[in-house]
């Protein structure tokens, strides 16, 4: 009818999703858009990584579990193992299926113009189709740091792209990272922090940028470039629902029975650690193999792999209520370290013979391993998942690793529990690097016997009374691990590692506490020190303001009783025992305060409120690196829905 207002139609968005897939075989797992804003600032405080983080105290740098069931494997470029939290890997990128654009942009900063810690994401994506994604990321961390010559500058990108069809899905992934880092090799005298009226001549007060540190010419350049595509082919059949009156087709879905996968990944690493200081460079280290009057080298990896397999999904069959999936996976990876130059000759005076002969400049490796899995993740009563892998050629030959979990849920207290079983059993080849390695302070060439690890836990998780429990118990044989002079070394004897982890969550109305408790207990501490007990707790507010803005005020705290930490050895970019001193035993409190407005989050902290209040000033996690000192800090977030 002409004049009649006609109502526009109603466009209906689907909501965004979030998924992770498997490095092996690209299988999805559920995952969720980073919105949150509860605890927020924690991920802007350099140790609050973990329960019991041992750190060199400045943002964005290298950094070792001490909750020993949380710590990765040494990997095949051990350099790079100290800032794997960084990183971004195939197994932890997100990918998103957003409908309509999303970009998120956040950015941090805290302490001054001459600490200023300065941290910048920006993360996107958009669909071009419902099936087909792209995204792109970028993460910058610029800090001075709290004490000289330990900025750093990490610097990271990353492009992706997943297609999700009904036969053929493939996932993508290009990621690059540069981080630079000013090694400074500690502070000179620990009382600088302990009792600074002793070397200030009764003078209390300290500027932290004046205290003498042991290096202030060597930095660490770690860089990396990874190309990862999984890509596979499923076949199955079509199931249509029909309109039970008009027998007319209401929707089709596509039921896959079988898959075919390939995945392709290349990576190549490379460290580089430079120290113009010739002086030091000769004093600071335990020897010098190589050269005098500084050091420049650079240390190389890549590695190209190859798996092939194929799936029967689960359900493929009405009595087959599991999938299984067979695989076979090829790698080549290739190592390039510094050139032997002085074997043979007259060595200068102060120079050290190198104590190995024979480390190639250049190896490569020719593996295989075949391997399968079993998993159930569909059902309310019982799942489980199984993976077995076996090395047939090269150095990996006779590896075994396997590894599974089984989880059961029932209903208690009208809520559901769940209860899960896992562990592993690993028998592995050591790292090349970590048999065969020449610099100019560190060389050493062993053909280390494989490392046996054997792993059983379960997990109680009661969603009611907001409690969960872990506990787990390892077995380790061979153990590989950095001695105190910095090298490998193998530990023949049986080493027992007994973990249990309690988390407890309260609330009585807007006030909530959140605990998490973890007792450790090692057979040797001499080759494996762990805090015995390791604690964080967070007491909060939660409220609204007119309904719209979120608020969380809060003070959290950190602790750890004393152990021997490990130390930090610049040149290697790594962590390795000490039985010098004991470190731990210090409280950390933050003062802070969350907030959420509609597509906004941000927060204002003060870190290491305590400091000069309540606890001693012994603020170490490495020995001779200081934690940082009172800072304020504040960041937003905001996802921008084009």
């Amino acid at each position: 009818m002409a004049g009649m207002a006609v109502a526009a139609p109603t466009t209906h968005v689907a909501p965004s999703v979030a998924w992770t897939v498997d490095e092996t075989l690209g299988m999805e797992s559920p995952s969720t858009i980073d919105t949150l804003f509860e605890d927020y600032h924690r991920r802007f405080v350099p140790s609050l990584q973990s329960l019991a983080w041992a750190t060199t105290g400045n943002y964005g740098q290298a950094g070792q579990d001490q909750i020993f069931f949380s710590r990765p494997l040494t990997s095949d470029f051990f350099m790079e193992d100290g800032l794997s939290y960084r990183h971004l890997t195939p197994g932890t990128h997100r990918y998103y299926n957003t409908r309509i654009p999303m970009t998120l942009i956040g950015y941090s900063t805290g302490g001054n113009k001459y600490s200023n810690q300065d941290h910048t994401t920006v993360t996107f994506s958009g669909n071009a189709t419902p099936q087909l994604q792209f995204g792109a990321g970028l993460d910058y961390v610029y800090s001075k740091g709290s004490y000289d010559y330990q900025a750093d500058k990490d610097f990271s990108f990353h492009f992706a792209s997943s297609y999700r069809g009904d036969r053929y899905q493939v996932h993508a992934l290009l990621t690059h990272y540069n981080f630079l880092t000013k090694e400074n090799g500690g502070i000179t005298d620990d009382r600088y922090i302990t009792d600074p009226a002793e070397v200030q001549g009764g003078q209390t007060s300290v500027d932290n940028k004046t205290i003498p540190t042991q290096l202030n010419a060597a930095h660490t350049r770690l860089n990396s470039l990874q190309v990862h595509l999984n890509q596979r082919y499923s076949v199955g059949h079509y199931h249509y629902e029909r309109d039970s009156v008009t027998d007319t087709i209401k929707s089709r879905t596509y039921i896959p029975v079988t898959s075919f996968i390939w995945t392709l990944d290349f990576k190549i690493n490379r460290h580089r650690f430079i120290n113009t200081n010739g002086t030091q460079d000769t004093t600071y280290f335990p020897a010098a193999y190589l050269a005098l009057g500084g050091t420049d080298e650079a240390t190389e990896r890549w590695h190209l792999r190859n798996t092939v397999g194929v799936q029967l999904l689960e359900g493929f069959n009405r009595y087959a209520k599991f999938g299984f999936a067979l695989y076979a996976q090829h790698e080549m990876r290739r190592f390039t370290q510094v050139v032997d130059t002085v074997s043979g000759t007259e060595l200068p005076e102060g120079m050290t013979a190198l104590p190995v002969d024979g480390v190639p400049h250049r190896h490569t490796q020719q593996l295989l391993w075949v391997g399968g899995r079993l998993s159930k993740v569909h059902g309310s009563l019982l799942t489980y998942d199984a993976t077995a892998q076996f090395g047939v050629v090269g150095d990996v030959a006779g590896d075994i690793d396997v590894t599974g979990g089984v989880s059961t849920r029932f209903k208690l207290l009208g809520d559901s529990v769940t209860i899960r079983a896992y562990g592993y059993f690993k028998n592995l080849e050591a790292p090349y690097l970590l048999k065969h390695f020449i610099s100019n302070h560190y060389a050493w060439s062993h053909d280390w016997s494989k490392t046996q690890r054997l792993r059983v836990g379960g997990h109680l998780d009661v969603p009611h009374t907001g409690t969960w429990v872990d506990v787990g118990y390892e077995t380790l044989k061979n153990y590989l691990y950095f001695n105190d002079e910095g090298v490998p070394e193998q530990h023949g004897d049986a080493v027992h590692v007994l973990s249990a982890t309690l988390g407890q969550r309260l609330k009585v109305g807007p006030v909530h506490w959140d605990n998490q408790v973890t007792y450790q207990a090692t057979s040797d501490d001499a080759v494996l020190p762990l805090p015995a007990l390791s604690l964080y707790s967070n007491l909060y507010v939660k409220f609204k303001i007119a309904r719209v803005l979120h608020v969380q005020l809060g003070l959290d705290c950190n602790y750890y009783t004393k152990y021997y930490t490990p130390a930090y050895n610049v040149a290697t970019a790594t962590f390795h025992t000490q039985h010098n001193e004991k470190l731990g035993n210090f409280i950390w409190v933050d003062a802070y305060a969350n907030f959420k407005l509609k597509r906004a989050r941000f927060f204002v902290q003060y870190t290491h409120a305590n400091k000069g209040i309540v606890g001693r000033n012994n603020y170490f996690s490495l020995p001779h690196y200081p934690l940082n000192p009172g800072r304020f800090s504040l960041g937003v977030s905001v996802d921008f829905a084009n």
